[in-house]
């Protein structure tokens, strides 16, 4: 089946072109570019809700619970559940979706694993593609769960309206919140597994650490156009504070607290046009991300196998630090010259 035909019918409702078009994504299809620019005018209109935090906080249960929850509001769900790749295969080792089994059957989820392939920031590679998709054939809320890799997940932010970050009491996490860059992208905090010892101590550590941070993360956010208002004298009216909020996931205790805060974000975002600002700073990682990977492709394709095996003996002898020759490569400066 040709692409546009794929883009046609999942446009209409059909999983399976929907599902043959993730599939492409994945694999880099010659096609990609043609493709999003045929999907891109049907986005914009999906809630998308980053959920990240360490291994064992319980991401993929409270992602179910998250979504059983908006179903009984009558919104359709995406879930794109973001795996560590396979060491055999490469593919999504696809546990996100086996814990999730419950919601099968019930037409208004789809759920899709998607593999990182080594990319880093634990999130997939093609995961943007997959995203713009989900929001265009119709979906109201995308959920995009990230692989757990700790510290190297605050790309998350860069794709989401609204990001979630769950702690869990005993990890230990909330004490490396700041050096982990969290707090400058949890728009709401959830303690999960709140009725384990140390709960209130996490609670406590994660709200002393934000309070401290507060004017920083701010300033931060400010700097990137997607938090602070312009106007600094109404700022404390429109200012959106974190929300620290605890559940029980296995139960699902506290999430309807969780999706009242989940709604009240999106209403501030709009309410004061940092929608469009985040939607903005999304398209511009899109096109860093797409434009990175293609000039890089394109370069490799023009050399020669002699410039390869060069390029690597260089690197690989130590004849040559990778920024110094980074720099001959953008200079304009033949890989196989020497110093």
């Amino acid at each position: 089946m040709q692409p546009q035909e794929l883009i046609y019918k999942a446009l209409a409702g059909d999983r399976l072109a929907l599902t043959r078009l993730l599939s492409l994504f994945e694999n880099q299809t010659d096609d990609l570019a043609e493709i999003m620019e045929q999907i891109h005018p049907h986005t914009g209109k999906a809630h998308r809700i980053g959920i990240t935090g360490a291994p064992g906080t319980g991401k993929s249960t409270l992602t179910t619970c998250l979504t059983s929850a908006f179903r009984k509001q009558d919104k359709t769900v995406a879930i794109l559940a973001i795996d560590p790749s396979s060491p055999f295969s490469g593919g999504a080792l696809l546990g996100d979706r086996i814990r999730m089994r419950e919601l099968a059957g019930d037409s208004g989820v789809f759920i899709r694993s998607m593999a990182t392939r080594g990319h880093t920031g634990g999130i997939a590679s093609a995961a943007y593609q997959a995203i713009a998709l989900f929001d265009a054939v119709g979906f109201d809320i995308v959920l995009i769960e990230t692989v757990g890799a700790g510290q190297g997940e605050v790309e998350i932010a860069s794709m989401a309206h609204t990001t979630i970050v769950v702690e869990a009491p005993g990890l230990g996490d909330e004490i490396q919140a700041n050096k982990a860059g969290i707090l400058e992208i949890a728009d709401i905090f959830v303690i999960n597994k709140a009725d384990l010892p140390g709960a209130i101590q996490t609670e406590n550590a994660l709200r002393s650490v934000f309070d401290v941070n507060h004017n920083t993360v701010h300033k931060h956010l400010r700097d990137i156009d997607i938090s602070e208002p312009k106007d600094e004298s109404s700022s404390h009216e429109v200012q959106w504070h974190c929300q620290i909020l605890k559940t029980v996931a296995r139960t699902c205790e506290g999430i309807d607290n969780l999706v009242t805060a989940i709604h009240e974000h999106a209403s501030h975002l709009i309410k004061t046009d940092r929608w469009y600002a985040k939607v903005a700073l999304q398209y511009d990682r899109q096109f860093e991300s797409h434009l990175s990977k293609a000039l890089f492709a394109s370069w490799k394709a023009s050399l020669t196998p002699e410039d390869l095996d060069n390029l690597n003996k260089q690197l690989n002898c130590r004849i040559h630090a990778p920024e110094f020759l980074a720099e001959k490569v953008l200079n304009g400066v033949s890989i196989s010259q020497k110093k």
